[in-house]
Order: structure tokens, then C-alpha cells, then sequence
């Protein structure tokens, strides 16, 4: 059975290129040539992940990321990945704070592309790479409920809207609580891979999590940041 995925990319080349490549892997790809053609195919086909370029005439893939995650429902979670080609790293950070889950600098190498697409892909199906012996899917902080299975976040009843890169990234810490945990260690309990990260990854994504959960984001109660460390998810929460 073939995935089907959407790749939003003015570049015609590349665009049959990665088509062809991941055809071979068993992923079905449809072609969008502009942000407004790629939102009407989002709609129409319900990927399971969105390729998006950043650079494009019209609408910029920012804006396309901005708008896919403020549709209403699931469609707003589907994974954005996120093909850059400058090589400024702001680039990379304001794309994941508006709710890219990866990234993948131009020119890149189709190898790597099906690999992360797999990563992706495989973070939503085995969210957190939660143990086998968990004995319930739910996760209860003071006010604060992760259903592991129903991917779900909850502060006080009220639902709370992450990617799904960074609800995986919620649920590795929140089985860790009070473990205090380096970058690289989150990052790892996520991927499950040795793909090289961008060194401010886990820090923007935190940003974006902390925005969701907290009641005041700079003063967080339930991430807290150890200096010179990483971070540690509390045990003990309101």
C-alpha cells in the first residue's frame, strides 16, 4: 500500500525527481507548484506529510506552514517538512516556531530525504517510542494530560495544540519526568536515529511546547532549563 504525501516545490526538476525516487519506496507523491495549489491538494488528498520548499513566488512556505496549522482538525497536524535553501539558520528557526517538525537544507540528497521522511512518519506512528510496558496510554501532570494514543494535550480540560514532532518531544520528557536530559539525549529519545540535528532544534520546539502548556511561558513550571545542560520535565505540577 502506498503513503501519500504532498510536496509543495516550484522547482519542476527536483519535484519529479523526488517523486521518482520515493515512488520507488512505496510513497505516493503528488506535485503542488505554488502555496495556493499545494493548500487545495492538502484538503483534497489528506497526506500523511507535506514536503515544503520555503522559497517560492506568491506565497512563501512559511506563510503555507502558518496557514496548514490553522486549519481546523487533524489537517493541521499533518508533518511539515521543510526544504531550505538558504543558508542563513534563521531560516531553519523560524520555520520549526511556526510549526515545521524537520528541515532539510538544498541541495540535499535523496537518501537523505527518504530517511527523514521516515523518521517523520515513523515519530507519528510510534509516538515517543513509548515503552511496551506502560500500563496507561495517559499521562497525568497536575492539570496537565498527554494521551499517548489519542496524540492529545490537555491543560485544565482545555486542549493545547502541538506538531507532531513536538508532541513526541512532550511525551520523551514526560516519561523521563525528572530526569535531567541534554539535547542530544531528547533528541535521540525522539528520532531513534544518528541523523544530524540542528543545534537549536530541541530549543524552538521547547519554545513552541512551553507556549502550549504553560500559564506563563517565561516562567515555566514544567519544563524547566537546566543551564549548561539540557532540560528536565517536573514531576510535580499544578
Amino acid at each position: 500500500m502506498t503513503s501519500p504525501l504532498l510536496m509543495i516545490e516550484d522547482d519542476a526538476r527536483l519535484a519529479q525527481m523526488v517523486i521518482e525516487y520515493l515512488g520507488q519506496s512505496g510513497f505516493e507523491v503528488t506535485h503542488a507548484n505554488d502555496g495556493e495549489q499545494g493548500l487545495e491538494q492538502l484538503q483534497l488528498i489528506q497526506p500523511e506529510l507535506v514536503i515544503l520548499d520555503l522559497m517560492m513566488p506568491g506565497i512563501d512556505g512559511l506563510e503555507v506552514c502558518r496557514r496548514i496549522r490553522a486549519l481546523p482538525g487533524q489537517a493541521a497536524r499533518v508533518p511539515v517538512l521543510m526544504l531550505t535553501a538558504k543558508g542563513d539558520p534563521m531560516d531553519r528557526v523560524i520555520g520549526l516556531e511556526i510549526g515545521a517538525d524537520d528541515y532539510l537544507p538544498k541541495p540535499f540528497e535523496p537518501r537523505e530525504l527518504l530517511a527523514r521522511v521516515r523518521a517523520v512518519l515513523r515519530r507519528r506512528s510510534d509516538p515517543g517510542q513509548a515503552s511496551a510496558s506502560r500500563t496507561t496510554p495517559v499521562l497525568r501532570f497536575g492539570s496537565l494530560d498527554i494521551d499517548r494514543d489519542a496524540r492529545t494535550v490537555q491543560v485544565a480540560g482545555k486542549s493545547c495544540e502541538l506538531t507532531s514532532y513536538q508532541f513526541d518531544l512532550l511525551v520523551a520528557m514526560a516519561e523521563r519526568a525528572g530526569r535531567v536530559l541534554t539535547r542530544d539525549q531528547i533528541m535521540e529519545a525522539v528520532r531513534g536515529r544518528e541523523l544530524e540535528a540542528f543545534d537549536r532544534s530541541i530549543d524552538v520546539h521547547i519554545g513552541r511546547i512551553r507556549n502550549a502548556i504553560e500559564v506563563d511561558s517565561k516562567d515555566p513550571k514544567r519544563i524547566l532549563t537546566v543551564r549548561g545542560v539540557g532540560y528536565v520535565f517536573a514531576k510535580q505540577q499544578d
